[in-house]
């Protein structure tokens, strides 16, 4: 891998302990963020405000829509590197020799999902401090204590305690305009903004990232913080918000009133959001309400349409309970857009094929981005899955290069296939093919690895194109070379 950076000043050699308390160079923290689905990270904006506050010089740098700027990390006495997804996890690992290298003398910090669960990874690499979690509190104090001149003994904290949650800073962020975009049906594209209104989760699924550190809690950024932070992106430019709350229904009373708040400030601004399936269920009245607020999809965990797979990621719904769950979004008007993790080491070629032909019967296949077809299971350090005996006796030891635990199909033919519609799907997306040309393409595959005669797909209904960000990814993914040859 090429290692970019822009080069201001290696001269300037690095500022050491003696040099932060001084008054000509005040204590600077630099903020990292990998990667973050193409979207500008509240996860950078939020703690560089409450440290700025505290009078501290940060800068934030947001790898996965620029270089290294040497000159915004030379002479920082804290790093703290943004791990909130697998995929930027694996670019940190790339990333992290090279800060030790040219800040030999920095507190290297991680936080986010993958920080506690990839210490011993994250300690070989540099890293000393490591937050999981409610993590500005954190990273205030270990700032603070920096520049105080402490010594600094090695961390592991998770924290899901309620904070107090002010209005991200974001104004030394990439413009909005270089993250990823709203595009509509017809093609218009539009300027798109990102924002939380919940960290954590209530529910336990055995896969998730979440679960083994807030472990069942989830916290609310109050409605007013969150209409603030909307409306300085609106100033910016956004004519979309796109919540990243792990699930927008944990309190659906909260929700609402973000939402009903944000429609009336700005009725010409839409969003989407995630909501588990048993959500949609549970409270399908909710549904017209988001369509009148400008909700213009919902994307839902689908997982699997297997009713074995979701027991054993313990999902909390039937693939009934999904079809429910489309029937009442598409009667309020609503489109879900499915994610799935259909390669595991229960679902054969059989049930692929059916999962296949599941969203075309369905008339899905205009809604699910072609990546989704290629998910593996991913079973990184702490996943609940370890808790089911007869599968950890199956997996391998933790593997530093993929960040899980490995685990093979007993039908070679699986495995062969999932490296092949991961092929499929990038090479279709680099083409610029359409999501139904790609499955076509997966189609074929995956029934020539069944054996038989491949079904043609002439006249199939693959569903209306919905509105969707212009940059698909998901964290259980293989980070592409835009991520790793970033800087």
């Amino acid at each position: 891998m090429d290692w970019k950076v822009e080069a201001g000043s290696l001269a300037q050699g690095v500022v050491g302990p003696d040099d932060w308390s001084s008054a000509s160079a005040p204590f600077r923290v630099v903020l990292v963020n990998p990667y973050e689905l193409g979207r500008q990270p509240f996860a950078l904006a939020e703690p560089a405000a409450w440290l700025r506050r505290a009078g501290f010089d940060v800068s934030c740098i947001d790898l996965s829509r620029g270089r290294l700027d040497l000159d915004r990390v030379m002479g920082a006495g804290m790093v703290a590197v943004f791990l909130g997804m697998h995929t930027a996890t694996r670019i940190a690992m790339e990333l992290l020799p090279r800060l030790r290298k040219i800040l030999p003398g920095t507190h290297l910090c991680a936080y986010g999902l993958y920080a506690p669960l990839n210490e011993a990874l994250l300690r070989e690499l540099g890293v000393v401090s490591l937050f999981g979690g409610e993590c500005e509190p954190d990273l205030l104090g270990l700032a603070e204590n920096l520049r105080s001149g402490e010594v600094i003994q090695p961390v592991n904290r998770i924290s899901t305690e309620a904070i107090e949650f002010v209005r991200p800073d974001r104004h030394d962020l990439p413009p909005l305009e270089a993250y990823a975009k709203l595009r509509l049906a017809d093609g218009e594209e539009r300027v798109s903004g990102f924002a939380e209104a919940s960290r954590g989760c209530k529910h336990l699924c055995r896969h998730c990232p979440v679960v083994p550190v807030y472990r069942g809690r989830f916290r609310i950024v109050p409605p007013e913080v969150v209409l603030d932070d909307v409306r300085q992106q609106v100033t910016a430019g956004a004519r979309h918000i796109s919540f990243g709350d792990p699930d927008f229904l944990n309190g659906p009373t909260h929700a609402l009133r973000v939402v009903e708040a944000l429609h009336a400030e700005f009725p010409e601004v839409s969003y989407d959001c995630t909501i588990k399936v048993e959500h949609l269920v549970r409270r399908p009245e909710v549904l017209p309400r988001l369509k009148e607020t400008g909700c213009l999809w919902i994307t839902t965990a689908v997982e699997s349409l297997d009713e074995a797979v979701l027991d054993y990621l313990d999902k909390g719904h039937t693939g009934d309970d999904f079809i429910s769950a489309l029937a009442s979004a598409r009667e309020a008007g609503v489109p879900l857009a499915p994610t799935f993790v259909p390669f595991t080491p229960w679902t054969g070629l059989e049930g692929y094929v059916a999962l296949l032909q599941g969203l075309l019967d369905l008339d899905l296949v205009n809604s699910v981005p072609p990546v989704q077809l290629s998910i593996r299971l991913l079973v990184p350090g702490g996943s609940l899955l370890l808790e089911l005996d007869d599968f950890r006796a199956t997996l391998g030891p933790f593997d530093r290069a993929t960040l899980g635990h490995p685990w093979q199909h007993a039908d070679p033919r699986v495995d062969a296939l999932q490296r092949q519609v991961s092929e499929i799907a990038s090479s279709g997306e680099a083409e610029g093919l359409s999501r139904p040309a790609i499955f076509a393409r997966v189609w074929n595959a995956a029934h020539a690895a069944l054996g038989g005669t491949v079904p043609a797909l002439d006249g199939a209904d693959f569903g209306p194109v919905i509105p969707a960000l212009d940059e698909p990814w998901y964290c259980c993914a293989e980070p592409t070379e835009q991520q790793l040859g970033s800087f």
